[in-house]
C-alpha cells in the first residue's frame, strides 16, 4: 500500500509553523516550542488546568439496557482498563493527564493499544508526539509511523487531535499562536535581565549644588549607609528624620517604562489564557473577578473549554477501543456533574421542586450527587391539587419549593 505523509499548509499562519516539534524562532526571536511554552506560568497554568480536569473526572464505560437505563460494564475487559489499570506503571490519573497534556501542546495525544489475539484491549502504552508521524493510506485511512519504524493501523493506535486543517493531524495550539508564545518570552527575558543589569532605589539624598563635595567616596558611602540603618526597613517607620548642610531626601517612583512592562505582562497573560479560552480568575488572575461572577466564570469554563476537550476524549475512545459492533450496545462518558452543580442551596431548590412535582425520585436526587440508592427511594410523589386545567376550581400551582420539601432533601443528602 502506498502512503503518503499527513501535512498541513501552514504558509497562511507562519512559514516556519511546520517545523515547530523541532522548535523554531518567532519574530520576537525566542525559540518557541512546547518546553520553552511550558515555562510561561499563566500558559503552563491554562495547559495544567485542563489535564488535571480530564484526568480527575470520573470516566465510566457503560452498557445500555433494553428499558433505556444504562448500567456500569464491569464485564467488559477495558472497563478495568480505563478505571483501574492502563498499563503496568501510570494510574488512570497519570495516564489522562498525560494524554491531555500532550493535547493541549502539541495537539495530538498518540497512545499505543496492545491487544490479544482476540483483539481485546490489554493495555494503552503513551506515546511521545514528537515522535509519531501520520501517514494517509491510499484507503484514506491513518497510518501511525513511530519514529523509523513499519506504519501501523489506526486499530492499534488510539489518536485524540485537536482541531485539524486536513483532518488527520491536529494543529499544535503552540504553533498556531507562536508569535504571541514569543513575545511573552521575549517579555520575561526582558524583565529578568532588567532586575539583572538595572537599579531600583527608592530615593535619593541630595545635596545643594553650592555645597562642595565630599573628599572621598567613603564619606559619602558613610552617610547613605547610615541613613540606611537607621530610617530603611519597615521596623523603621515612622521615624522622624533631622537633614543638615541643606540636604533633601526625593523619594522615586515607579517609571513609566516599569509601568508599561507590567501593563504588557498583564496583555500577555490575557492573550496566552484566550488561547485556551480559560478565564483569567481561573489561572490567578482576579481583576475584574468578584463574589458573584466567579461561579459564572467556572460555569463557563466547563462549557466552553474543558467540555470540547472531553467530547473529543470521548469519541476518540470510543472509535478507537470499542469495535462497531459494541458501539451499539457500550459507550464512554466522563461524569461532569459534579463541576456544574452551583452551589448546594440552588441544586437542594432545584431537586426539591423535582421532588414536589413528581419527576426525580429521591434515588434520582442520590443519583446526580453520586451517592448510592436507599431502600424505598424509587417513590415518585404527585400533588393532591393537580386536577384539570380546563375546571374552574383548578388550584395555583407553587412556583417556589416548599421549605419543608428543601429540608427533606437535605436530609435525604445525608
Amino acid at each position: 500500500m502506498l502512503f503518503k505523509k499527513s501535512t498541513v499548509d501552514t504558509g497562511a499562519l507562519a512559514g516556519w509553523v511546520s517545523g515547530l516539534l523541532g522548535g523554531s524562532k518567532s519574530t520576537s526571536g525566542q525559540l518557541v516550542n512546547h518546553e520553552t511554552a511550558l515555562s510561561i506560568p499563566v500558559l503552563q497554568n491554562c495547559v495544567s488546568l485542563l489535564a488535571e480536569s480530564v484526568a480527575q473526572m470520573p470516566l465510566e464505560l457503560y452498557r445500555r439496557k433494553p428499558d433505556g437505563g444504562r448500567e456500569a460494564a464491569v464485564a467488559h475487559p477495558l472497563y478495568d482498563i480505563l478505571r483501574y489499570q492502563p498499563n503496568g506503571w501510570q494510574t488512570p490519573f497519570e495516564f489522562r493527564e498525560c494524554g491531555q497534556l500532550s493535547a493541549g501542546l502539541r495537539g495530538n495525544s498518540y497512545s499505543y493499544i496492545e491487544r490479544d489475539a482476540r483483539g481485546r484491549i490489554q493495555a494503552l502504552y503513551p506515546l511521545d508526539a514528537g515522535k509519531v508521524t501520520v501517514l494517509r493510506g491510499g484507503d484514506l485511512q491513518p497510518y501511525y509511523r513511530i519514529g523509523s519504524g513499519d506504519p501501523l493501523p489506526q486499530r492499534l493506535i488510539h489518536h485524540m487531535r485537536w482541531i485539524s486543517l486536513d483532518s488527520y493531524v491536529g494543529l499544535s495550539p503552540i504553533a498556531l499562536h507562536a508569535n504571541s508564545v514569543g513575545y511573552t518570552l521575549a517579555l520575561s527575558e526582558y524583565s529578568a535581565k532588567s532586575f539583572l543589569n538595572g537599579t531600583a532605589l527608592s530615593g535619593v539624598l541630595e545635596r545643594p549644588a553650592e555645597a562642595p563635595p565630599f573628599k572621598d567616596q567613603k564619606t559619602a558611602d558613610a552617610i547613605t549607609s547610615e541613613w540606611q540603618e537607621r530610617f530603611g526597613g519597615a521596623s523603621n517607620r515612622g521615624k522622624i528624620a533631622l537633614l543638615q548642610e541643606g540636604m533633601t531626601f526625593r523619594p522615586l517612583t515607579m517609571s513609566n517604562v516599569d509601568a508599561e512592562l507590567i501593563s504588557m505582562l498583564k496583555l500577555s497573560d490575557s492573550d496566552t489564557a484566550r488561547i485556551y479560552k480559560i478565564p483569567l480568575p481561573m489561572v490567578g488572575t482576579l481583576e475584574g473577578a468578584t463574589y458573584n461572577n466567579v461561579e459564572n466564570l467556572q460555569i463557563q469554563f466547563v462549557i466552553y473549554a474543558l467540555m470540547p476537550w472531553l467530547r473529543r476524549h470521548e469519541q476518540a475512545m470510543q472509535r478507537d477501543f470499542l469495535s462497531p459492533g459494541e458501539r451499539n450496545e457500550y459507550y464512554i462518558e466522563f461524569n461532569i456533574g459534579g463541576l456544574l452543580r452551583g452551589n448546594q442551596e440552588a441544586r437542594y431548590k432545584a431537586y426539591a421542586v423535582g421532588r414536589q412535582w413528581g419527576w426525580l425520585s429521591i434515588n434520582d436526587i442520590r443519583r446526580l450527587e453520586n451517592m448510592p440508592p436507599v431502600v424505598g427511594g424509587d417513590v415518585y410523589l404527585q400533588p393532591l391539587n393537580m386536577v384539570d386545567a380546563a375546571s374552574s376550581s383548578a388550584g395555583s400551582s407553587p412556583s417556589e419549593p416548599d421549605p419543608k420539601a428543601v429540608a427533606a432533601i437535605a436530609e435525604a443528602m445525608k
